[in-house]
């Protein structure tokens, strides 16, 4: 590693990981998921979360290659199954409400040479085990933050033409610009970021729209908004009251449509890194809320897997991201959803946030679905967001209110 000051520099992310991301507090236990090939790292985000207070720091660690060589060689009935002491794990997590902590880095092509059908079991099989801990970090009941590392596959996808070394060297020079580590002091600069993506969303609460309507080459899509539905920007807080950042970086300020109210049709502008696949110049169609029709120049048959997923055909999360955004005007292609959904709006396929209309976190799942939210077992980010994209919102009683024009805020 040659880049300046880079021990100082990681110490530096780690810290901001645990204080500003996940929020650790006295007390608290924490879990962090994190490659193996990211030691450096996990022991400084453990050292940090103790040095703040933790009273117990896991470390869930995950690896690439083993992944691979399991997906491959799994005999065909264990795909479908979960040890149970992966179950056990997640529900200690959550019986002790630790805040989780996820560092992503994996290689975006990593799955390319698996059968999809063969991801599409394990990942399947992989949710319903997850599910109480999913639909706890969905609702904010627990504290939870993504932050990303260079790793040397993933930097060489981004960075081709550079060497290894020189791409890890720059894709963490990335990483540090898009989570403010060159501030001086990085955790004023998000408390001033975080001001300035909640006046946006306290604009569109005050607005309370019926509907949204968005316009750009080869988009022409109306998405129906909840009643009582709530914009959400960086930072959210736990039952508790603990503050916390989902994902660092973020540029985005985000609802849950009604999933019963989406008409028309939406084209990708970015590639999207899902199971371990990269998919390309997506198009879909859209009547009553659900996918009618879709097809990709890359990955189609990766979409095919993923529409029968249940209740993956809707939408459960609109974002609003302005293409002048550091991230977008970087011009990089980061083939992770972490980076690229902050470089421009994006939409997610199936599972809704609860806490995306009032009192959603106490209802029912079928409470939920009354009030228009997606209910599904997974969660599917895509870019669809250009400086082409023109944005209306649509109030009750039919006025059109600008919201972006030419991929900017009005």
């Amino acid at each position: 590693m040659t880049l300046d000051n880079y021990p100082n520099l990681l110490k530096k992310y780690a810290d901001l990981t645990v204080a500003t991301g996940a929020g650790v507090k006295p007390g608290d236990t924490v879990y962090l998921q994190i490659a193996v090939d990211q030691a450096p790292l996990a022991h400084l985000i453990v050292a940090s979360a103790y040095k703040a207070g933790a009273q117990e720091v896991l470390v869930d660690w995950q690896d690439d290659t083993t992944k691979r060589l399991d997906l491959l060689n799994l005999a065909d009935d264990r795909l479908d199954q979960v040890p149970p002491y992966v179950g056990a794990k997640f529900n200690y997590w959550l019986a002790n409400n630790a805040k989780r902590i996820t560092v992503v880095s994996s290689d975006p092509d990593n799955l390319a040479s698996v059968d999809s059908k063969r991801v599409a079991r394990y990942n399947h099989a992989f949710q319903q085990a997850y599910a109480p801990l999913s639909a706890a970090i969905s609702s904010n009941q627990i504290s939870w933050t993504i932050v990303a590392a260079a790793s040397p596959r993933w930097a060489q996808k981004v960075f081709p033409d550079l060497t290894s070394a020189a791409a890890v060297d720059k894709l963490w020079d990335e990483i540090f610009k898009t989570t403010r580590i060159y501030a001086d002091d990085p955790e004023e600069a998000w408390a001033n970021h975080v001001q300035k993506l909640n006046a946006k969303a306290s604009w569109l609460n005050s607005l309370q729209l019926d509907a949204l309507h968005y316009s750009a080459p080869g988009t022409d899509l109306t998405v129906g908004l909840p009643a009582h539905h709530i914009w959400q920007a960086a930072g959210a807080n736990n039952p508790a009251g603990d503050f916390f950042i989902p994902n660092m970086p973020t540029e985005e300020v985000f609802t849950a449509p009604d999933y019963r109210r989406i008409d028309g049709t939406v084209s990708s502008t970015k590639p999207l890194a899902y199971a371990g696949n990269v998919l390309n110049g997506m198009h879909f169609t859209f009547k009553d809320g659900q996918v009618i029709h879709f097809a990709a120049d890359q990955g189609e048959h990766v979409l095919k897997d993923l529409f029968a997923i249940r209740g993956a055909r809707s939408l459960g999360e609109v974002s609003l991201v302005p293409d002048p955004s550091p991230i977008s005007q970087s011009g990089i292609i980061f083939f992770n959803t972490l980076f690229d959904e902050n470089a421009s709006d994006h939409m997610a396929f199936g599972q809704a946030y609860p806490f995306s209309v009032a009192g959603g976190t106490t209802m029912t799942t079928a409470e939920q679905e009354h009030a228009g939210l997606n209910n599904a077992d997974t969660h599917v980010d895509f870019m669809m967001g250009s400086a082409a994209m023109d944005i209306d919102g649509i109030s009750k009683s039919g006025e059109l209110i600008p919201i972006f024009r030419a991929g900017d805020w009005v």
